[in-house]
């Protein structure tokens, strides 16, 4: 179970077919198998072998998605870098991942070059880009253009690889504690993308616009989904509003995923109606709940559809999709857009549960809340050298997310919060996404995060930390009476504070937890 068949079956029924458009450059999948080819050729000679690890600290680009298979080509076990994080979290991956190989970017030669300060060695690197002369000399190594013309025609034979194989290698939680390694196989990665082309119907009449970082799943999964359906891949290397706008339309775009705030960004930017977006069939978010209003206005602005999906780095990512079921298609538009705002429903393959503490499920009223747990083979092995974590988070085939949610009668999942966001107040439990969906509902609302911070009397207060969007200006009152409005009075923010931005996780979610780290220590610092 290799993941290069995905890259065999294009190659083979697509040979002519443009498979990816970086600026200028278009290649076709009969190209594309040769530069996979002609990299996993250098890399093993090299000494890469099958259970290497190669690291990759790089913005989207089409090298990174030849990467990508010409590590599950040779049975290497690929680790993206998030770049957002410093020399020294970088350092500590590669050291904990046993880093082989590293691949990088020029745009992050400023953080190699403190690795190397600090001790970085690396068997050879691979330079992307245009390199300069002292980049070239941090360590051993080769312009990637260079290193693929050496390989150009040379074949490469795929050892045989278990389905228990890994495949590739995320660490997550960088910047919010010690970083953990999530291994996942060949097994979890191609059943999530066989899964991935069932539900949202992918075909080669697909143009798929990689603008989440490579480095997480919100984006990476599609590099095999739209590959095995003969799709093509379209780049963009860093998040801008206006560039995805016209990108949007210049190609065609068909279909991408956005973390909400990155979407959020797009929908006030003032060039969103400079465009037509005639081919863009759907958007989808992870990451993070999202509001109504946020979808309405989606589907209103783009005239495509929208599809939420949930899960996780340890998922492969897919749990769960808010696409309705084919019975429900024709409900009132209010009703279908609760379930397109919802978390979703289990993705094909994937047992998905809301339990209670003794693990028996939840009622499905909509109501009754419990901790959502999965099992099936998108489910990563463990944590790479961390036995004691994969044990208290994987227990007897299912994985503990740690999220919290609520099920209705028609099997459909809410998130409602992460079990150690949500807020107790005076012994009520506060859930925070349901706070932030009726704040969303003003129109000069761009960001919200509603947070807990400490309180002498009532242990927790509510506090809505909140961005506008350009060109208002919003009063703490006019939030006070909206929630008021909504919900009960103990789930109403006694503290409001306007901010320029809000905190954000590698993959552009707002970080919550480095928010109320920040709350927690600004309150000890006024006592």
């Amino acid at each position: 179970m290799n993941l290069n068949l995905s890259l065999e079956r294009a190659a083979s029924l697509y040979a002519d077919h443009i498979a990816i458009v970086d600026g200028k450059k278009a290649i076709t999948y009969k190209d594309l198998y040769e530069l996979v080819s002609a990299l996993a050729s250098g890399l093993r000679e090299k000494g890469i072998t099958r259970g290497d690890v190669v690291a990759c600290l790089a913005p989207n680009c089409h090298e990174y998605l030849v990467l990508y298979y010409a590590c599950s080509m040779l049975g290497a076990i690929l680790n993206p870098l998030n770049f957002r994080l410093s020399a020294k979290e970088v350092l500590d991956i590669t050291r904990h991942s046993n880093t082989s190989i590293l691949v990088a970017h020029p745009d992050f030669a400023s953080t190699v070059s403190e690795m190397v300060s600090l001790g970085f060695t690396t068997q050879f690197t691979i330079w992307l880009g245009r390199p300069t002369a002292p980049t070239l000399a941090l360590l051993p190594s080769s312009k990637y253009e260079q290193f693929l013309v050496q390989h150009l025609g040379q074949a490469v034979e795929s050892p045989f690889m278990a389905p228990t194989d890994l495949a590739q290698l995320y660490y997550t939680s960088g910047t919010t504690g010690e970083a953990k390694g999530v291994m996942l196989t060949h097994e979890n990665v191609t059943h999530n993308a066989i899964g991935a082309v069932a539900e949202l119907k992918l075909t080669d009449n697909d143009t798929w616009l990689h603008v989440a970082p490579m480095f997480h799943l919100v984006d990476a999964w599609a590099i095999w989904a739209i590959t095995m359906v003969g799709g093509r891949h379209v780049f963009l290397p860093y998040f801008k509003d206006k560039q995805v706008l016209a990108i949007l339309a210049k190609e065609n775009i068909t279909i991408t995923a956005l973390v909400p705030t990155m979407l959020a960004s797009l929908l006030k930017a003032p060039e969103l109606k400079n465009h037509q977006y005639s081919n863009l069939r759907m958007i989808m978010t992870a990451g993070s709940p999202v509001a109504p209003e946020l979808v309405r206005q989606t589907m209103d602005q783009f005239g495509c559809d929208y599809v939420q999906f949930y899960g996780m780095t340890e998922t492969s990512p897919f749990l769960t999709v808010s696409i309705p079921l084919e019975s429900q298609k024709n409900w009132p538009p209010e009703k279908l857009l609760a379930i397109k705002a919802s978390t979703g429903r289990p993705f094909i393959g994937a047992i998905v549960k809301v339990v209670r503490e003794d693990l028996s499920e939840v009622t499905p009223n909509g109501k009754e809340v419990g901790e959502v747990i999965a099992s099936g083979p998108n489910i990563t092995r463990g944590y790479w050298k961390n036995p004691e974590t994969t044990a208290a988070t994987i227990k007897n085939g299912w994985i503990f997310t740690g999220d919290l949610a609520v099920v209705d009668k028609h099997g459909f999942i809410n998130v409602v919060d992460r079990k150690k966001d949500m807020i107790i107040t005076g012994g009520e439990n506060v859930y925070s996404t349901e706070v932030e969906y009726v704040i969303y509902e003003h129109p000069g609302v761009l960001e919200c995060a509603v947070i807990g911070v400490p309180d002498s009397y009532w242990g927790e207060i509510v506090k809505a930390v909140i961005v506008t969007k350009p060109g208002f200006k919003i009063s703490e009152e006019e939030i006070t009476e909206l929630v008021r409005s909504k919900l009960a009075g103990y789930k109403m923010p006694r503290l409001i504070e306007f901010v320029a931005e809000l905190p954000k996780t590698g993959s552009g979610k707002i970080a919550k937890r480095m928010l109320k780290a920040t709350q927690v220590k600004a309150a000890k610092t006024r006592k």
